[in-house]
């Protein structure tokens, strides 16, 4: 089986998947409840992790592992994405039941948007190898500010919905989950429209720290693609089974922090040391396993403190 037909069913899945989501599992605008969010979030993984089978079985043991490791650097820097979510949502004044419909709209975007960083990334890699540096450098930068960066700083408004909402004409009240309205013979954009544009911003600058990440792993571009689409695909059914527990991850930006700042020595490091990509699978489940478990005995702890 050649590349192109691989590119084909991959493409075709995601296809059959997005429309069985809108028109079959979730057809409508309604709450998506936590037991069903997990059921959905188990088959997202699944669908996930049997494609990594596949390429597997394709291409062997290096690409199957570069797909694994890559899928889970990107679905643990999502997380990242989920609390910013719960922001825009406030501020946009979103109900539960139309979130998911903002969410599948912004998704539908990052799609198109990832697939052109992931190509610009691959070929700036293979033409100029200082790029790996620039790289390596630039998640040091982020991996930093992640760590030391004060919990009140990274909950102030989003300053993409800050300006939107100042220079977009933008009714103040929703209409159904209609996208524009007209309000005094005038047509404008309505809060849930405005809420979808700043998603899909928002994903792209979130891109510009995952991608090179996981560019950190393979160039191949159908691993790096096909990983960050399946962990994208999935973060709307993580959202509505964990935003409870969101505010209970209090460790987790420290676990991100220090996957980014590996991923950053694994660049800057790559002409001198080879760090295996089983291995960078391992230091990287190893720091999400150690970061839920903390987060997880700290809340615990809280709670027998206040019994």
């Amino acid at each position: 089986m050649n590349d192109t037909t691989v590119w084909l069913i991959f493409g075709a899945l995601v296809v059959v998947l997005l429309v069985l989501d809108l028109f079959v599992f979730n057809r409508g605008s309604k709450h998506i409840s936590t037991k069903r969010a997990l059921w959905e979030t188990a088959m997202w993984i699944g669908v996930a992790l049997a494609f990594g089978a596949f390429l597997y079985i394709q291409y062997g043991t290096q690409t199957g592992t570069e797909y694994v490791t890559s899928y889970v650097i990107e679905k643990a820097m999502s997380m990242d994405n989920l609390f910013v979510f719960i922001i825009i949502f406030a501020m946009f004044k979103i109900p539960d039941e139309m979130q998911h419909k903002a969410l599948f709209y912004g998704i539908i975007g990052a799609v198109v948007f990832r697939a052109i960083f992931v190509y610009a990334g691959v070929e700036l890699l293979e033409r100029f190898h200082v790029i790996m540096y620039v790289f390596g450098v630039v998640l040091l930068y982020l991996a930093l500010k992640t760590i030391f960066e004060k919990k009140d700083e990274g909950e102030k408004d989003n300053k993409i919905a800050v300006f939107l909402s100042k220079h977009m004409r933008c009714s103040e009240n929703l209409d159904g989950d209609k996208l524009f309205t007209i309000q005094n013979g005038v047509k404008m954009a309505t809060p849930l429209l405005m809420c979808i544009i700043v998603i899909e911003l928002t994903d792209i600058v979130f891109a510009l720290d995952s991608i090179p990440a996981v560019l950190a792993i393979s160039t191949d571009m159908l691993v790096v693609y096909t990983s960050n689409i399946f962990a994208i695909l999935g973060l709307r059914s993580l959202y509505f089974a964990i935003r409870g527990g969101l505010a209970s991850l209090k460790y987790l930006k420290y676990g991100l922090g220090a996957i980014l700042l590996f991923v950053a020595f694994k660049l800057l490091a790559a002409d001198f040391i080879h760090v295996p990509v089983a291995l960078s699978l391992c230091v990287i489940l190893g720091i999400l396993a150690v970061t839920i478990a903390a987060s997880l005995l700290h809340k615990d702890k809280g709670a027998a403190k206040s019994a």
